[in-house]
């Protein structure tokens, strides 16, 4: 069978798993719809957390831009990796005993105040959108690939699919649908990564094939073999970075703290009974998510190689399908600027002949390496699994953002459980339309677009989080005005630096030559410096309010904290 028709019944049989698992398990309550009524198991959640963590930007791009940008993309495995140990560690177990369903509930109840819930509310809703805009692209990618269609239809159909399991199962829903995602997109992640590790240095572990030599009868490591062919094309090293250490380590913080900033992923340690299972899955989720996070750059590496001895100087005419059907995605272009019928891919930008979106090396990675047609199409499957796992997560944070912490804690106390349930639903309709508008407009290659939400998340939710768990005297002047700051500083770094706007800008001019994907750093620290001067010049919290944030870090009898 070809790969398309291996595409459609593997993509069909995933989607109509997902929407079965939707209307068996739809939601009856706002407590359902919110935390899946706090009654899931820790593998179901650890599988869910790292279905819901494991977005289009870890499956589709972030092997791609390490395909790329080799030593200088493991910024994004160790802040990523490690701002998940930051956050499963430092702050989940605190939230959970705390017991609310949102970061803005916390927000608004730890500083007392319903300006504080509002301005969490709307920096909710600018990291979630910033965050979903790369997942409906990535869903775009695959289908216009893989099944034929336009990338804005593509966009249409994640829409309607992740709309239909989202409002009708609410949080409930989406858990146990993330627990089929989770097991597809490790498979089709691993399956094409253990085939190209034997295919090409005959070791079965692809983590170990990265490090081993070429079966090629050369005796090269395989390593060396890459550094050697980027070198011959005027590129630097692969294993050597070109980033300022600077740049590198505010990047890796912005996505460290980022993460334990998401919301998406936080709320998910509400859905447990109990803090002692809230810790249990975040382990477990960390040992899921570790398997593909050190795939990745084994992965990288068998593309890029793939990619350079497939086209590097061949002719056109005899590329094969799998070139000639990226081309028509528009993400995979050749331009003959010297009409001589071959393919110059080279670093001089000048004579360079090829352009390849990074966000189509893992896609197109066992296209190049000529594999099975159902490992390809499994390998669709599975980036559709991890960009509708995330995007789902988000849309359900949106919609709580809206429905029960504007609505429910400000607008309205009164609102039936019924009603909010259905304001829950509708706002999940029009955030799914406005994700959808993403996905068509998008804003870049995918996981630059995460990665500008991670340093949002960082600037605003870090800073007003940690203090409201280990400070019980912050108050909250200090904490809006931290927040407030830190959210404004960082769109404007990222408006102005990475999309042009207020005069644009080059990266020479970056502020202390940090990126926009780092500047999540900077922004985080001014939070946390205007967050402490205010709090010089301003009242204590109520008693009563620091009576609860000490008790929150009490571990004795945690296991059996209910929601307060």
């Amino acid at each position: 069978m070809s790969v398309q028709t291996w595409t459609y019944i593997l993509v069909g049989l995933t989607f109509a798993l997902y929407i079965g698992i939707a209307i068996w398990s739809r939601a009856g309550s706002t407590k359902d719809f919110y935390v899946a009524g706090g009654g899931v198991s820790p593998l179901a959640n650890g599988m869910a957390t790292a279905a819901d963590w494991m977005s289009a930007a870890s499956f589709i791009s972030m092997a791609g831009i390490i395909s790329f940008a080799g030593y200088d993309g493991s910024v994004y495995l160790m802040g990523w990796t490690g701002g998940y140990v930051l956050l499963a560690l430092l702050l989940a177990p605190y939230l959970r005993k705390f017991g609310k369903f949102t970061v803005p509930d916390f927000i608004g109840d730890r500083y007392y105040s319903k300006t504080a819930r509002i301005v969490a509310v709307l920096c909710a809703l600018i990291v979630s959108f910033t965050y979903v805009a790369g997942q409906m692209r990535g869903v775009g990618v695959v289908f216009s690939r893989f099944l034929q269609v336009d990338i804005n239809t593509g966009v249409i159909i994640g829409m309607i699919i992740v709309l239909f399991y989202a409002v009708l199962g609410g949080m409930k829903g989406i858990t146990y649908t993330q627990v089929a995602q989770y097991c597809v997109l490790i498979f089709a992640f691993m399956v094409p990564a253990i085939f190209i590790s034997i295919q090409m240095t005959g070791n079965p572990i692809p983590q170990l094939g990265m490090g081993s030599t070429l079966n090629d009868g050369s005796g090269d490591f395989l390593l060396d073999k890459l550094d050697g062919l980027s070198t011959e094309l005027g590129f630097n090293e692969y294993t050597n970075g070109s980033k300022s250490m600077a740049d590198v380590f505010a990047i890796t913080l912005a996505l460290m703290v980022g993460t334990a900033g998401l919301p998406h992923v936080i709320v998910r340690f509400f859905t447990v009974k109990k803090v002692k299972d809230a810790r249990k899955s975040a382990g477990l989720a960390l040992l899921l998510i570790a398997i593909l996070y050190t795939t990745a750059p084994a992965v990288s590496v068998f593309a890029k190689t793939n990619l350079i001895n497939t086209v590097s100087n061949e002719e056109y005419s005899s590329m094969p399908v799998w070139f000639k059907n990226w081309e028509e995605t528009g993400l995979l272009t050749f331009d003959d600027k010297n009409e001589d019928g071959k393919i110059q891919y080279v670093a001089d930008k000048s004579k360079n002949e090829l352009t390849i979106d990074n966000d189509i090396m893992v896609l197109a990675n066992p296209e190049i390496a000529d594999l099975p047609a159902w490992v390809i199409a499994l390998v669709a499957a599975g980036a559709l699994a991890a960009a509708l796992s995330t995007a789902a997560g988000l849309l359900l944070v949106i919609s709580a953002s809206v429905s029960h912490d504007l609505v429910k804690k400000v607008f309205n106390p009164n609102i039936s459980d019924k009603s909010e349930l259905w304001v829950a639903r509708g706002a999940a309709t029009v955030a799914v339309v406005i994700a959808g508008y993403f996905g068509i407009n998008p804003l870049g290659f995918v996981a630059a677009v995460v990665a500008l939400a991670f340093g949002l998340a960082a600037a605003s939710f870090f800073p007003a989080i940690v203090l409201g768990i280990f400070y019980k005297k912050m108050n909250k002047e200090g904490a809006i005005s931290g927040m407030v700051v830190g959210i404004i500083l960082m769109l404007f770094y990222m408006t102005k630096f990475k999309f042009g706007w207020f005069g644009g800008g080059a990266p020479a001019d970056w502020w202390f030559g940090i990126s926009p994907e780092g500047f999540g750093s900077i922004a985080m620290i001014a939070n946390f410096i205007v967050a402490i001067i205010v709090l010089q010049f301003t009242p204590e919290p109520p008693k009563e309010v620091q009576e609860i944030v000490e008790n929150i870090r009490i571990p004795s009898g945690a296991g059996d904290a209910a929601e307060h």
